[in-house]
């Protein structure tokens, strides 16, 4: 139902803004590098690289507002500390994601054929298939692990970025920081855990219109 809504805000911010001065619109493509930050240090979590593709809408020439839609794939690797095994448990985890973001930005340098954009914003991200794949250690101590249930279905970031604008091709490179929690106070060995989402990613647009 939120998701629902948010489209429909989405699609209304589009068609309305399409109406006031300069527009663009195209599709991307990109790397990404995600993260499922931790509030203990007992467990260890690392990068997991990925793919990203999506549509930009561009709205306003100096100012401008840029809605997006991409579709992404999130997450990071667990490892715990081991216990009664000689080998840590691994748990593999991916979040694939439908993301809409909504930055404001502002070209400091505008040139005929170049500029130079920073931005800064908000994204709803919207999990629609969380995989867990666990190894190592003891499979008796998996049950005690977080399933997929466990993860929420969507999050709240927040973006920094710049820009470069080449002719009709747009490279971004933003970060993104998690609001609220992906995983939600989940206990395991008497320690209370939860998670946030973080990301780099690095995109190269093509502006068609």
């Amino acid at each position: 139902m939120i998701m629902k809504k948010i489209i429909v805000a989405f699609v209304a911010i589009v068609i309305t803004l399409s109406s006031y001065g300069q527009f663009h619109v195209g599709p991307q493509i990109g790397y990404t590098a995600s993260n499922l930050s931790l509030n203990t240090d007992s467990i260890t979590n690392g990068l997991k690289s990925n793919f990203v593709a999506g549509v930009f809408f561009r709205f306003g020439e100096k100012i401008y507002v840029q809605p997006e839609i991409n579709w992404l794939t999130q997450g990071s690797v667990f490892k715990y500390p081991s216990i009664g095994s000689i080998s840590p448990i691994e748990q593999n985890i991916k979040l694939n994601t439908i993301q809409v973001p909504l930055n404001i930005g502002w070209r400091i340098i505008n040139l005929k054929v170049v500029n130079i954009r920073i931005f800064a914003g908000v994204l709803a991200n919207f999990v629609t298939k969380t995989t867990i794949t666990t190894s190592g250690g003891d499979p008796n101590y998996y049950d005690a692990l977080p399933t997929e249930d466990d993860f929420g279905k969507t999050q709240w970031q927040w973006d920094i970025g710049a820009g470069v604008d080449v002719l009709m091709f747009a490279i971004d490179v933003k970060y993104m920081g998690g609001i609220n929690n992906i995983l939600n106070d989940f206990t395991i060995d008497g320690t209370t855990i939860s998670s946030k989402s973080n990301l780099f990613m690095v995109t190269l647009g093509w502006k068609i219109l």
